[in-house]
């Protein structure tokens, strides 16, 4: 396996066996990714389905190293986004580029290559159901080639660790995991080609509050030990404060703020005082370090109780 950087010497001296230090206490003593520059350029994206408009004109960049956060309202566009990011979809007019490369324009032997730097956590987890759970994290292997089932058995079982979970559950289908287990899952197929790029789409959907803070930590834990660049698709307010580097705001057809938290709250605009400032959004805002919480906007400070609006 090609890496790069300090943590990677630790993990990969560890693959033919386990892992005797926790990813977590590794990558607690790491620095946050250093920001770099683009490997994603929305630029000017146009995408309609016969005469429903999603997007129009919209623009977002996402660079090395952030956890960029999308967010909006239903039907604003966010997995939509995502899907012509992955050349899923097309847009209908505009330019996507991924690592400098235009995605419309690349040819598909290039365009494969590009797809193994990118990991993709689905909602729900998307697990095959008929697949144990070693063949699930496996299958992205190998569709890469042949591959001596040595070695593809430590890599599953290192990603397993890495995720959290004890190699004894590779032998288990979909059907006995619960719901943090099968997204820790997700997790770890979506790593098992170490990307450079990871998307995840609802990862705390479904679970507990207790698993939640579990996957939240999980992804900021592999962001700073991988060095990830992370693009989050959530409705999940605590998740999105506890791990974006900025925020984008999709309404209106279009990306209205790209931003840290902080700066995001504090634009003036209908969707973003309800989304920020609504109870829910308070009591998650007020869960930043003191010197973020200083950058907010005074009705983001607001007694987040049931019925109190500060606008």
């Amino acid at each position: 396996m090609s890496t790069t950087g300090t943590t990677v010497t630790t993990i990969e001296t560890k693959t033919t066996g386990t892992i005797t230090t926790p990813l977590k206490e590794v990558a607690q003593d790491l620095p946050l990714p250093t920001i770099g520059e683009p490997v994603i350029e929305v630029q000017n994206v146009t995408k309609r389905y016969g005469r429903n408009v999603v997007h129009q004109h919209l623009n977002l960049e996402v660079r090395r190293g952030e956890i960029v956060t999308l967010v909006g309202g239903s039907g604003s566009g966010k997995t939509t986004l995502v899907r012509q990011i992955l050349g899923l979809e097309k847009p209908t007019s505009g330019t996507i580029k991924m690592f400098g490369e235009n995605i419309m324009t690349i040819d598909p032997e290039r365009a494969r290559l590009m797809r193994t730097r990118t990991g993709m956590l689905f909602q729900q987890g998307a697990l095959f159901s008929s697949l144990t759970v070693f063949d699930n994290i496996a299958q992205p292997v190998r569709e890469l080639g042949k591959v001596p089932l040595g070695l593809l058995r430590d890599i599953v079982m290192l990603k397993l660790e890495m995720v959290g979970l004890p190699c004894k559950h590779a032998s288990k289908m979909p059907a006995a995991l619960s719901g943090g287990m099968i997204k820790r899952v997700g997790l770890a197929r979506a790593i098992v080609l170490e990307p450079e790029l990871l998307f995840l789409d609802e990862p705390t959907a479904g679970l507990d509050p207790r698993s939640s803070d579990e996957v939240v930590e999980l992804i900021s834990t592999l962001h700073r030990a991988l060095g990830l660049t992370v693009v989050l698709v959530t409705h999940d307010l605590d998740a999105m404060v506890a791990l974006s580097t900025r925020v984008a705001v999709l309404a209106e057809r279009r990306v209205l703020v790209a931003a840290p938290v902080e700066e995001a709250a504090s634009v003036d605009h209908p969707f973003i005082r309800e989304y920020f400032l609504g109870m829910r959004g308070r009591r998650a805002l007020q869960a930043l370090p003191p010197e973020r919480r200083a950058k907010l906007p005074p009705a983001a400070l607001a007694p987040a109780a049931v019925g109190y609006k500060p606008w």
